[in-house]
């Protein structure tokens, strides 16, 4: 039994299935695991726009049901979401016969996709804090209808079992006969990818011993992804840490994964909409800082459905012009289209209103005023191997770095105003990634405006923050000072982290730092620091980490080609940031993959 290994190590835990398919309860129970069925109450809200893929909506919906169980009590909790896709376009359960006909109709004689989305939630408790260490995986089938007769459709239908099934058929009962042959896993389209799920199991609960190491190289069979303490794997298979919950963006549709590659690749088999995506990216971003430059979705906050002509005159812009961008906008899922006009989405109304609470204005503002023109010179960066911002400021010089973020008021607050956004957004995430009740003192090292430390504050009671920056940083940063009784708690000092004395404190803090700087500047910022925390204090590391491999969280790896055009600095891995972080005496190195802008990676001085 294929499931065997991992059994010994299920069998005195509690499974939870979150889901209650009759279908997925068989294929586990048949596989010889033991659960009990505890069905979801997530309603599958979820915008379809607003994923890039269906089987990201697939997946993102399967952890959300997983992730919606009272966590404390399973110790493993498994969700699943199985969407069927033509032609790009997700096959919902028909609403009634006719509709069942519209759906299989399209599928008559084609061939289409069906996905489904898995997530493993693996719980734990330590010292009183939740643990939940989220692996989520996706798997497609290929299916081809052959060409049926009318009568035949109608027959189905009028069985009465298309109308509970999505895409409108069930290819485990009379839906078979639908089906010219499959391209994949079966189980799958039932609603359960066994084989996959078996697999991604004996990853986290089974991994290779040393003698079968070379073996599995030669194999090709997939690695150990570990997020957690990479000195040790516990025997009982739980984690130390979360997992990833997000890991970049997902792959664009038809980007395969080259371990799944076809050998002999076709247009029909290997379609090119995954390189259409990347090409067409950049209009994309382009498209959305304009919008956001323009002032679309403020002038949507009061008033709202509004005409295309009515936003073009609030705007200053021709009808023609904001009609197409508003198009566009209602396409990304940011707008809300209906016959009487345009109205913000959810994601809109919290992200990008230019002055709301978690606006991601200030970030957007400089991606298109800053980054955008520096991508711009990426072949030279390849080249030459150097940043470009004297190619951006058409200068030259020592101190182009303080130039390109400080060197105007203007230019210092726009730079202020994007880390603002940024981390607010994921300040939450990060100060709750680990318990840090046991430090009474932090210090945010490039702290800026001081979001993080305000986070820390409110989470924390027993902790004071202070705010390291450069003068003129300090002097702006109350301008984005929060109201609270926690913000007595949060004190600003002015200095130079390269040069002057640090604050004393119990844990320091670099966020979205480390990353700006090449590996010596890196080296002698982390030099100092271990020189001024004391034995036991701890370091608090901000970013966004590179998996191991380098090669599957996208945001990360495009954030670290961002580096290179800016400053020739690099995202790191878990694994590299251990490795410094251990050459200045920092030891117990473990990470938090939050899902959200930024991951965090917390170390103790010996």
């Amino acid at each position: 039994m294929v499931l065997y290994p991992v059994i010994r190590q299920l069998l005195e835990r509690r499974v939870v299935l979150a889901s209650a398919s009759p279908r997925r309860q068989d294929i586990l129970t048949n596989a010889g695991l033991r659960f009990e069925v505890v069905p979801s109450r997530f309603k599958e809200t979820l915008r379809k726009a607003a994923f890039p893929t269906a089987y990201a909506y697939a997946m993102e919906t399967a952890k959300q049901k997983a992730l919606e169980k009272d966590l404390r009590t399973p110790d493993i909790v498994i969700g699943a979401d199985t969407v069927v896709v033509a032609e790009g376009e997700i096959l919902e359960k028909p609403v009634d016969k006719p509709d069942a006909y519209r759906m299989l109709s399209r599928l008559n004689g084609k061939e289409h996709s069906v996905f489904t989305g898995v997530a493993i939630v693996r719980c734990s408790c330590k010292d009183g804090r939740l643990d939940a260490d989220v692996s989520e995986f996706h798997e497609e089938t290929r299916v081809r209808f052959s060409q049926l007769s009318e009568e035949l459709l109608w027959e189905y239908i009028h069985s009465g079992e298309p109308l509970d099934k999505a895409g409108g058929y069930g290819i485990q009962a009379l839906g078979a006969m639908l089906v010219e042959h499959i391209h994949g896993d079966f189980f799958n389209v039932v609603g359960f990818p066994l084989n996959r799920f078996c697999k991604e199991l004996a990853k986290l609960y089974c991994p290779p011993r040393p003698e079968d190491v070379q073996r599995v190289k030669h194999d090709s069979i997939p690695s150990v992804d570990t997020f957690e303490n990479l000195s040790d794997v516990e025997s009982d298979g739980s984690s130390q840490c979360g997992a990833r919950v997000g890991g970049g963006p997902p792959q664009p549709p038809g980007m395969k994964n080259t371990k799944d590659r076809d050998p002999n690749p076709t247009v029909e088999s290997l379609p090119p909409m995954g390189l259409l995506q990347l090409i067409n990216g950049f209009k994309a971003s382009k498209a959305l800082f304009t919008a956001c430059k323009m002032k679309v979705f403020d002038s949507l906050r009061d008033e709202a459905p509004l005409s295309a002509l009515e936003i073009a005159r609030k705007i200053d812009a021709s009808e023609h012009g904001t009609g197409q961008l508003l198009d566009v906008c209602a396409a990304f899922g940011l707008l809300e289209k209906t016959e009487r006009g345009y109205s913000n989405t959810d994601l809109a109304s919290l992200y990008l209103l230019s002055d709301g609470e978690y606006s991601l204005h200030g970030f957007i503002m400089r991606n298109n005023d800053l980054v955008w023109p520096l991508f711009s010179h990426l072949e030279f960066a390849m080249r030459e191997g150097t940043h470009q911002l004297h190619r951006v400021l058409g200068t030259m010089g020592k101190h182009l770095f303080q130039d390109f973020h400080y060197g105007s008021q203007e230019k210092r607050q726009q730079f202020m105003a994007a880390m603002h956004s940024l981390i607010n957004v994921a300040a939450r995430q990060v100060a709750t990634a680990f318990d840090l009740s046991q430090f009474t003192s932090a210090c945010d090292l490039g702290g800026c405006t001081g979001t993080l430390a305000h986070e820390l504050a409110r989470q924390y009671p027993g902790l004071k923050v202070t705010v390291f920056d450069l003068p003129d940083v300090i002097k702006d940063a109350k301008c984005f000072q929060p109201d609270g009784p926690e913000t007595a708690r949060v004190s600003f000092v002015p200095g130079d982290f390269f040069r002057d004395t640090y604050p004393e404190a119990d844990l320091y803090i670099v966020c979205r730092v480390l990353h700006d700087w090449p590996d010596n500047q890196v080296h002698q910022l982390l030099s100092r620091i271990s020189s001024s925390c004391k034995p036991g204090g701890g370091l608090l590391v901000v970013e966004m980490l590179l998996d191991e491999e380098k090669r599957e969280n996208q945001g990360a790896l495009l954030q670290s080609l961002n580096m290179l055009v800016q400053t020739m600095g690099r995202e790191r891995s878990l694994g590299e940031y251990r490795h410094l972080l251990e050459m200045h005496g920092f030891t117990d190195v473990r990470a938090v993959y939050t899902g959200s802008a930024v991951d965090v990676v917390l170390a103790t001085r010996a």
